[in-house]
C-alpha cells in the first residue's frame, strides 16, 4: 500500500511502515543472521575440538588425528576435514617427498613417522675395493679375535647401520597412508640412503631420475596416486639395492664361498686340506702357529679345483686357531674363516660367521672321522697277508671288520644327511630367493638367516623340546671320541700283528739257517690289554648309537627322524637291542 500524505508529512504510523519496508529490502534478520553463520559456527566448533585433541600431539599424529575426524557420514563434516588436511598435510608430504625420492630426511621437529638414531645419524662407511685393498675388519672373524676374543664393538657393523641408523613409529604414521605403505615407504627411504652412502653408488643419479619420474605430486586428495608412486619406488629402489649387492659387490660368490669352504662343499679341497694338516694337528696346540697353517691353507687351494674361484674369493680365507686351553691338540682348535668386509657384512654380519664357524667345527669332524676310517680300512684290507701268518687271531680281525663297517656306514649317512638333505636343499631355497628379487633387503636378510637357522637347527641336530637342545650332538661328539680311541687300539692291535709275524718268519729263516734281528713294534701293550681295549670300545659304541638313534627317531624334525632310519636300516640297532623272543 503507497505511503499517505499524512505518513510523509510525519504520521507515526508511516513512519513504522517506511522502516519495516527498508528491513526487509535489506534482509537483514537474526534468524537470517543465523543461518549464514551456523556453517562458519560449525566450522569453529571443529576446530575448537581439533585444537583440544591436538594439545599434545604433532606431526603424524596430528594429520592421523585430524583424518580420524573424515571417518563420518556427515559429508559438511568430512569435506571440512578433508580441506583442513590438504593444508595441514603438506608439510607431511614435503617430508615424505625428500625420503622416498630421495633417501633424506628433512624432519627438524621430529614430525615424521621416520627417526633418525642421533649416535648413528652422521655415520658412514669408509669402503675399501672390493677387488684391493685391506679388508674392513682384518683383525677378526665375525668380531672374533686372533684368540677368539670380541672385538666387534671397534667399528659399526653394517647391519648395525642398517637396521639401527632410522627407526620406524608407528604411532606417528597417518591412517590414511596404512602400516603395510609405511613399511615401504620405510624400506624405499633406508635403501636410497644406503645405497648413496654406504654402497658408493656412482649411478646414483640414474637411480634419483627414475624414482623422479615415478607419478605426480603426493597429496592427501590424491591417496590412489600417492600409493601407486609408493609401490614403483619401493621396486626401483630395492631392485637398485639387490643389483649392488650381487653385480657390482658379488654377495653371490662370497656366499658360494662359504657354502664351498666352510660347509666343505669343495670335497677335494676338504680332502687336500685335511691330507696336508693331519700331521700339524696332531700336535698340542701351543706348538702350531699361524703362518704354518696359513702355507698349509694355500698349498691346498693349489692342489684343488679351488685354485679356478675369483681371486676376490681366495684371497678372503684364511687359517686361524681359536683361543685353546692346557692339553687340548690341534684339531680342537683349528678352524677356517671368511673375511668380509663393507657393506656386504650387512647380510654376512658378526652373527652369522659365527654360526658358520660352528657348522665348520661340527663338519670338520666328520670330515676327520671319515678320512680316520677310511684310512683304518684300507690299511686293515691291506695288511690281510700279515693276518694270515697269525691264525689264531682271525676270529678277532673279523670283529674289528664288522665293527669297523659299522662304523663307516654311521659316518657316511651323516655326511651324507648333513651335505645332501641339508645344506643342498637350504642351498636350492636361497637360490630361488636370490633369483627372484623380491622384496627388500630386509627381506635378503631375512632369507639368509633362515637358510642359515636351517642349516644349524639340522645339522647340529637341536632338538627345540625343553632340556634336550644339544643333548643329541653331546653325544654324536662322544661317539666320534670313542671311533678315534677305536681305531687307536686298531692301530696297536694291527702292530702287534705285524710285529708277531715278523717274529715268525724269523724263528722259520732260523731253521733254515738264516739269522735276522727283529724288533717289536707292538710297544708295551699286551694282547689281552689291546683285545680288551678294542672289546670295550666296539661295546661302547653299540650303545651309545643305538641311544642316538632312539633320540633321532622322537626327535621333533622331520628329515632328523629319516636320519635316524637310515643309521637303523631294517631296525638293526632296534633288533640288536631287543633280542628276538624264543619261539613258543
Amino acid at each position: 500500500m503507497p505511503p499517505s500524505a499524512d505518513g510523509a508529512d510525519g504520521n507515526p504510523t508511516g513512519g513504522s511502515d517506511t522502516h519495516t519496508a527498508r528491513e526487509e529490502e535489506s534482509g537483514m534478520t537474526l534468524k537470517r543472521l543465523d543461518v549464514w553463520i551456523q556453517e562458519w559456527r560449525l566450522r569453529m566448533r571443529m576446530m575448537s575440538v581439533c585444537v583440544e585433541g591436538a594439545r599434545d600431539t604433532h606431526g603424524g599424529a596430528l594429520v592421523n588425528l585430524i583424518h580420524g575426524y573424515a571417518d563420518t557420514g556427515d559429508p559438511f563434516v568430512r569435506k571440512f576435514t578433508d580441506q583442513l588436511l590438504e593444508e595441514v598435510s603438506n608439510p607431511f608430504f614435503a617430508t615424505l617427498h625428500k625420503w622416498l625420492f630421495s633417501g633424506e630426511l628433512n624432519d627438524p621437529f621430529s614430525e615424521f613417522f621416520v627417526a633418525v638414531d642421533p649416535e648413528l645419524a652422521h655415520v658412514q662407511y669408509v669402503q675399501q675395493s672390493s677387488s684391493g685393498g685391506q679388508l674392513a675388519g682384518d683383525g677378526g672373524f665375525g668380531g672374533l679375535g686372533a684368540e677368539g676374543d670380541d672385538v666387534s664393538g671397534e667399528r659399526e657393523g653394517g647391519l648395525k647401520l642398517w637396521e639401527g641408523k632410522y627407526q620406524f613409529q608407528k604411532d606417528m604414521l597417518p591412517a590414511f597412508v596404512g602400516e603395510a605403505f609405511g613399511r615401504k615407504i620405510f624400506s624405499t627411504g633406508k635403501s636410497l640412503n644406503f645405497i648413496r652412502y654406504s654402497c658408493n653408488d656412482s649411478d646414483w643419479v640414474v637411480t634419483r631420475e627414475k624414482l623422479s619420474n615415478t607419478g605426480g605430486t603426493l597429496k592427501y586428495s590424491d591417496i590412489a596416486g600417492l600409493e601407486r608412486s609408493i609401490d614403483t619406488a619401493y621396486q626401483i629402489a630395492s631392485r637398485r639395492l639387490f643389483d649392488i649387492f650381487f653385480e657390482k659387490y658379488g654377495l653371490l660368490d662370497h656366499l658360494r664361498a662359504l657354502k664351498q669352504y666352510l660347509l666343505l662343499g669343495h670335497g677335494d679341497f676338504a680332502d687336500q686340506l685335511m691330507e696336508t694338516l693331519a700331521p700339524s694337528l696332531a700336535r698340542p696346540a701351543n706348538t702350531l702357529y699361524r703362518h704354518n697353517l696359513t702355507a698349509t691353507l694355500e698349498t691346498a687351494i693349489r692342489l684343488s679345483s679351488a685354485q679356478n674361484d675369483p681371486v676376490d674369493v681366495v684371497r678372503r680365507l684364511d687359517a686361524r686357531m681359536l683361543e685353546y686351553s692346557h692339553g687340548e691338540i690341534g684339531w680342537d682348535v683349528f678352524t677356517l674363516e671368511y673375511k668380509v668386509d663393507a657393506p656386504i657384512d650387512t647380510v654376512l654380519d658378526p652373527e652369522a660367521m659365527i654360526k658358520y664357524l660352528k657348522l665348520f667345527n661340527h663338519l670338520w669332524k666328520i670330515k676327520r672321522i671319515e678320512s680316520t676310517l677310511s684310512k683304518g680300512w684300507m690299511r686293515i684290507a691291506s695288511g690281510a697277508r700279515t693276518f694270515l701268518r697269525v691264525p689264531e687271531l682271525n676270529h678277532d680281525w673279523h670283529q674289528v671288520q664288522i665293527v669297523m663297517a659299522e662304523m663307516i656306514h654311521f659316518i657316511r649317512q651323516m655326511e651324507a644327511y648333513c651335505q645332501l638333505e641339508v645344506i643342498e636343499c637350504s642351498w636350492k631355497i636361497l637360490l630361488e630367493f636370490v633369483h627372484k628379487k623380491e622384496g627388500d633387503l630386509d627381506a635378503l636378510i631375512e632369507a639368509h638367516r633362515a637358510y642359515l637357522d636351517r642349516m644349524v637347527k639340522k645339522v647340529l641336530l637341536l632338538n627345540p623340546k625343553a632340556g634336550r637342545e644339544e643333548n643329541l650332538l653331546n653325544q654324536v661328539r662322544e661317539l666320534f671320541s670313542v671311533i678315534l680311541q677305536f681305531r687307536e687300539a686298531t692301530d696297536d692291535f694291527y702292530n702287534y700283528c705285524l710285529s708277531e709275524s715278523a717274529r715268525r718268519d724269523a724263528e722259520k729263516d732260523e731253521q733254515r739257517g738264516i739269522f735276522t734281528t727283529v724288533e717289536p713294534r707292538h710297544g708295551p701293550h699286551t694282547l689281552s690289554e689291546i683285545l680288551g681295549r678294542i672289546k670295550e670300545y666296539s661295546s661302547t659304541f653299540s650303545e651309545r648309537i643305538q641311544t642316538i638313534v632312539q633320540g633321532l627317531q622322537s626327535h621333533a624334525d622331520l628329515d632328523c627322524r629319516f636320519l635316524g632310519v637310515r643309521l637303523s636300516f631294517s631296525d638293526f640297532y632296534k633288533a640288536k637291542k631287543e633280542p628276538a623272543q624264543p619261539r613258543t
